[in-house]
């Protein structure tokens, strides 16, 4: 066994912490700025800012300057944003105002179209698409071609929009086959505002093509300000519904679906396709079953250097534990033919340390102590070690 007691120099390829912080500090900086910066706008902006058509939003495309401007005429205007807050303001004396039809599902637009059918209240639809509009408002259909223009003229009976005059309800075109409908606002002889009676409850719905008779910066061009009060001014009270995705007040658990059950067929038969694809690549690709073959190193690497090595590792992670016990196991393990005992016992003080004792007529204590003690609590102890090992080996040898 070859030990030495130089200690050669250790080098770190590691930086320090010192040296990631000053490869890294503009980085940061740059990114607390930033992310300081973004939680400040949003600070600010967070009472300011809501989204379209929000009776309490002062932004140019909000709608509280309606609101306000029903406020003075004694109309009330309620915000609400879950189905059954809609549901349940379908009454005689009040405007349900539907911002975002098109955010609903298909049973959410049934589940309304049967709270107000009947209620005896108005209904005004904003912009609805082919999407909501036959469930909202069946009879009505929505043209795929939208209006060429903005502001129209009424060309129509209804008082409301005679009294407003030309306004921009240019948008999204409607037909109808209700007979007795208001067709009003026509561009291109399909009309952009709808009003259909309910026969049944004497209450009526409105379709309207475009949002921008009841925008912020839009209201005080052509009619559009008489248009938008008329039209949800009629009742004393005005509920605002504003649809969410989150709404989850109409959801129903037997509707729930996993993940799975989303996913089409055709997915799932590509990608059985694609597994089974994958394994005839790679059974294709693997090499054969067979014995391991031995192959030449690329590089001789003497002895001396694995172990100096492996010496090195052990010194820099301190384990002179695992170090002493890679000796005493070597020493053990050369020991054991030299004294008659089995290789697969040599590792066992009970039969080890008498055989040694026996030959060496030596004490047995110091020698357990030797080949099975402590590990050293230092490297000077660790050296020690080392040469005593390697003295007691050469003891068993002598002849």
């Amino acid at each position: 066994m070859t030990t030495g007691a130089t200690t050669l120099p250790s080098t770190s390829a590691s930086p320090t912490a010192l040296r990631l912080w000053t490869r890294a500090r503009g980085v940061t900086l740059a990114l607390v700025l930033l992310l300081a910066g973004a939680v400040t706008l949003a600070a600010l902006q967070s009472d300011t800012r809501r989204g379209a058509l929000d009776p309490r939003s002062a932004d140019p495309y909000g709608s509280r300057a309606t609101a306000e401007l029903l406020a003075d005429r004694g109309v009330s205007t309620r915000v609400v944003t879950t189905l059954a807050e809609a549901r349940a303001a379908a009454r005689p004396d009040t405007t349900l105002l539907v911002a975002a039809p098109d955010l609903l599902t298909e049973r959410r637009q049934r589940d309304l179209h049967t709270a107000i059918t009947g209620s005896g209240g108005r209904t005004v639809l904003v912009a609805p698409s082919g999407w909501s509009v036959g469930t909202l408002a069946p009879g009505v259909t929505a043209d795929p071609a939208n209006s060429r223009g903005s502001a129209l003229s009424p060309d129509c009976a209804l008082p409301a929009a005679r009294r407003a005059g030309t306004a921009e309800t240019g948008g999204i075109r409607y037909t109808t086959r209700h007979l007795d409908a208001d067709k009003c606002y026509p561009s291109e002889r399909l009309a952009t505002l709808l009003r259909i009676p309910d026969p049944t409850g004497g209450g009526d719905t409105v379709v309207l093509g475009a949002p921008d008779i009841l925008y912020n910066d839009r209201l005080d061009e052509q009619g559009n300000a008489s248009l938008a009060l008329q039209l949800l001014g009629s009742r004393s009270h005005l509920v605002w519904y504003l649809p969410s995705l989150s709404d989850t007040s109409a959801t129903d658990p037997d509707d729930e679906k996993s993940f799975f059950d989303l996913l089409p067929s055709g997915w799932l038969w590509g990608t059985l396709q694609l597994f089974v694809a994958a394994a005839l690549a790679a059974l294709w690709r693997a090499r054969r079953l067979g014995p391991l073959v031995p192959e030449k190193l690329p590089v001789a690497i003497r002895a001396s250097e694995t172990v100096e090595g492996r010496a090195r590792l052990y010194r820099k992670a301190d384990a002179r534990d695992r170090a002493a016990d890679a000796l005493r196991s070597t020493t053990r393990t050369r020991l054991a033919p030299l004294l008659g005992v089995p290789v697969t016992q040599a590792h066992t003080p009970e039969t080890l340390v008498p055989a040694l004792s026996a030959h060496l007529h030596g004490d047995g204590q110091s020698l357990h102590f030797l080949l099975f003690g402590p590990p050293p609590g230092d490297d000077a102890a660790l050296i020690a070690l080392a040469d005593q090992l390697d003295a007691l080996e050469r003891e068993v040898r002598r002849p």
